[in-house]
């Protein structure tokens, strides 16, 4: 079809965005178009071409694991380093640029990014400073308030003081700023902050990026907030003749509430008065019934610049919809269903569990557990955000740059070193009235608390002095020892587990460095501040030593970079993927992802549509591209799953069928006969016989006994005669305690659902199983 092979396997809209002409364009790619394989292609055929050089080359995703899979897909397309392009997260971008210019930023070369966990332990600080009320100031809510204002573009001074408490506000945040200026620290959204005033503010450096990147590339465009796009234009401004290519689907553009602006696109267009909008239609993920069922739902949306995606697959295996007459029966359902699909060869990884609300997944989590079916919650602490990994890298942030007081709280007395709240606080005060850190401060304080201090500021000294030589992996190893963090685990009932994440550490130091082209023996060496690649006594910095800025030449030791990298990490919101098992996940979760089989389940309103969005039309619009998300996510089967009742919150909830369900083409779908709901006499005996025998849910249906029954109608709830409550803690003369998560039925039917620890969840007949409330 084309003699170019890198344009011979494109369908024609892939083509023609590829060898789009150098103007702005905007690239409708829906769910499963081969976005990705687009982008790529269009850089690969714009260098070989001569349309660009490498280093004129900028592409911003959302995750670094679409960064990493599309610099892998160009390396594998030409024959050129990907080292010198600009692709990554907006976040990462923006870090290359402030290492590169971080004098013009008013940055120290070494700034350290907080991630999460250390910006709300910085805000904690300030509200305790203040003596204001933290049930007042929640430091969580602080801590958005900030971001919020920073991804507005505004500063303290920039933002509309409405009453007394945004006034509070904005003097935290003034406080927080001039703490981050103070320790040399920037978290996500400053880093994006920054970037764009040096931009707008410095003419010549402006002029210089403007004139470099000829092509600028945006993927996940519907993502894109306020702040994000304004950066965008500082780069490549409106009329200036550059070529912008955005990539984006606004039927999948899910996080209004993190402030993703859907708007942006219709801007976009509008601003870069763009002439070219092509549609990516052709889905090579899912089959027709799938596809139907997301286009005709998704047309019930006003405000979209609307496609339609086909397939040549043909329609593939109905929709199927199963209604039960509660979210436990439901969960049974999809065990049995689960089980079934394992046995016809899917794999447990390529099956995956959504649903609109984490409180869903406790009654799912314990039909799998029970079942002995490996599951896994996608989206749980990742590796760098485990609290040993964490005490870790505040070490070795205090050997990098010892007055990052985050990190020096982290640590001070951990393992515990005698040094109490009241002394934190001398010290604090004490830095607070010199404007120094706490680190600088230590001799400020008296008694035996100060000696302690003084004795932790000599251990993180002393470490510091003994990296000199030593590669990433040795400061890490020798660095775990002298801190104490290793002995302190070994005695820890638990601290198995945390000792080889911390091993884990090192591995994933020493993959780094290779990765990062380092060399593993690379070594970390003092950084003259005259000048990058020399060390502090004149003699040139061996290159294994460093890896040179492609901007400046700047040098990082692998150590600064390792932290940095640590940093980004633990900030991008992609989980690893691990077992064959089961995933479990929000809807929000699942964006980007992709599996043979899916089961959207509680599709009812007030849950999915969720309550807070049926008020107003732009709520619903969100949750109806949500729902949209969710269908698209499967291959070869959709289940969509809904019940007459469920517990939610402490309370059974009757509910009604989504409303989604009415925009759904009747031909796609497939209504099951429901299964296992209700309790029959029969059924009702056989449970009660296997209470009797201490036996839970799980043993059943591993026995094979469980034979489906028809429904029954839902049970109206009487006040208890047991006197359980639950979330109670109770005693059993067998299982020992436990904790309550579930009454239902009532007299001689009550049941209820008992998490034991260590004997797992059991379903007890209270009628026989005597449960002792434990006050």
């Amino acid at each position: 079809m084309h003699d170019d092979p890198l344009l011979r396997n494109l369908n024609p809209e892939q083509h023609a965005a590829v060898t789009l002409p150098a103007v702005p364009a905007l690239i409708l790619a829906g769910a499963g178009s081969g976005k990705t394989r687009v982008l790529t292609t269009r850089i690969a055929w714009l260098l070989q071409q001569g349309h660009m050089s490498p280093g004129g080359v900028m592409a911003v995703t959302f995750t670094n694991k679409a960064a990493k899979e599309m610099l892998t897909r160009l390396s594998a397309m030409l024959p050129v380093s990907v080292r010198g392009m600009w692709i990554g997260t907006f976040h990462g971008l923006c870090n290359r640029f402030l290492r590169a210019h971080w004098k013009l930023a008013g940055l120290p070369q070494s700034f350290q990014i907080l991630d999460s966990g250390d910006q709300l332990s910085a805000v904690k600080r300030i509200i305790k400073a203040k003596n204001l009320d933290e049930e007042r100031f929640v430091p969580k809510q602080v801590t958005w308030f900030i971001a919020g204002s920073k991804e507005e573009g505004l500063r303290p001074r920039d933002v509309e003081l409405r009453d007394a408490q945004t006034a509070k506000l904005v003097e935290i945040y003034e406080a927080y700023e001039e703490q981050c200026a103070r320790e040399g620290v920037v978290d996500f959204a400053e880093l994006m902050l920054r970037t764009y005033e040096l931009m707008r503010d410095n003419d010549p450096l402006r002029e210089h990026y403007q004139r470099r990147f000829t092509h600028v590339m945006v993927d996940e465009f519907q993502d894109t907030n306020r702040l994000q796009y304004a950066w965008m234009k500082m780069f490549a401004p409106p009329g200036r003749g550059q070529s912008v290519f955005a990539v984006g689907d606004d039927d999948q553009s899910i996080y209004a509430f993190r402030g993703a602006q859907v708007g942006n696109m219709a801007d976009f267009e509008r601003e870069y008065h763009v002439e070219h909008v092509i549609k990516l239609e052709q889905n090579y993920r899912s089959f027709g019934n799938i596809l139907d069922a997301a286009n005709e739902l998704i047309g019930h949306n006003s405000r979209r610049l609307g496609k339609n995606l086909r397939t040549e697959a043909g329609p593939g295996e109905p929709v199927r919809v199963v209604e039960s007459t509660s979210d436990f029966g439901e969960a049974q359902w999809v065990l049995e269903e689960i089980q079934q699909l394992h046995r016809g060869g899917i794999d447990r990884k390529e099956i995956a569990l959504l649903y609109r609300s984490n409180a869903q997944s406790r009654v799912i989590e314990s039909a799998l557990f029970n079942a002995g079916i490996p599951y896994r919650v996608y989206g749980g602490l990742r590796f760098f955000e485990r609290a040993e990994v964490k005490h870790a890298l505040a070490y070795l942030r205090l050997i990098e740059n010892p007055n990052d007081d985050t990190s020096f709280l982290r640590v001070v007395n951990f393992p515990a070193r005698g040094i109490g709240a009241r002394t934190i606080e001398q010290l604090q005060d004490a830095a607070r009235s010199s404007g120094r850190s706490l680190h600088q401060s230590v001799g400020a304080v008296a008694g035996k608390g100060g000696a302690n201090l003084a004795a932790f500021v000599a251990l993180v000294d002393a470490m510091r002095e003994r990296t000199h030589g030593l590669t990433l992996r040795e400061i890490i190893e020798q660095m775990l020892q002298a801190s104490g963090l290793l002995d302190f685990y070994r005695t820890e009932k638990e601290g198995q587990d945390r000792i080889e994440n911390l091993e884990e550490l090192v591995n994933a130091a020493e993959a780094f460095v290779t990765q990062e082209g380092f060399g593993k023996d690379a070594v970390a060496l003092p950084v003259d501040e005259h000048g990058p690649g020399t060390l502090a006594n004149d003699a040139p910095a061996p290159a294994a030593d460093r890896v040179p800025d492609a901007e400046t030449g700047e040098i990082m030791s692998p150590l600064a970079a390792f932290l940095t990298h640590a940093s980004l990490e633990a900030g991008d919101n992609q989980a690893q993927a691990g077992q064959d098992a089961v995933q479990l996940m929000t809807v929000h979760s699942a964006k980007g992802l992709e599996f043979d089989a899916v089961f959207i389940t509680g599709l009812e309103e007030g849950l999915f549509p969720h309550e807070n969005a049926l008020s107003d039309s732009d709520g619903l619009e969100e949750e109806r591209r949500l729902m949209y998300v969710a269908i698209t996510r499967a291959r070869q089967r959709l289940y969509l799953s809904f019940s007459q009742t469920r517990m939610l919150h402490g309370q059974t909830r009757y509910n009604v069928k989504s409303r989604f369900f009415d925009e759904l083409p009747e031909h796609a779908l497939k209504w099951l006969t429901p299964r296992q709901q209700g309790f029959g006499s029969g059924y009702a005996r056989e449970y009660q016989q296997a209470w009797q025998r201490g036996a839970g849910m799980g043993s059943m249906v591993g026995a094979g006994r469980i034979e489906p029954r028809p429904a029954a109608p839902a049970l109206v709830p009487k006040a208890p005669s047991h006197g359980l409550r639950t979330g109670q803690a109770v005693f059993h003369t067998k299982f020992g305690e436990g904790v309550v998560l579930t009454l239902e039925g009532q007299g001689d039917d009550a049941r209820a659902q008992v998490n034991f620890g260590r004997h797992g969840m059991k379903w007890l007949a209270l009628s026989v199983a005597k449960l002792t409330p434990v006050e």
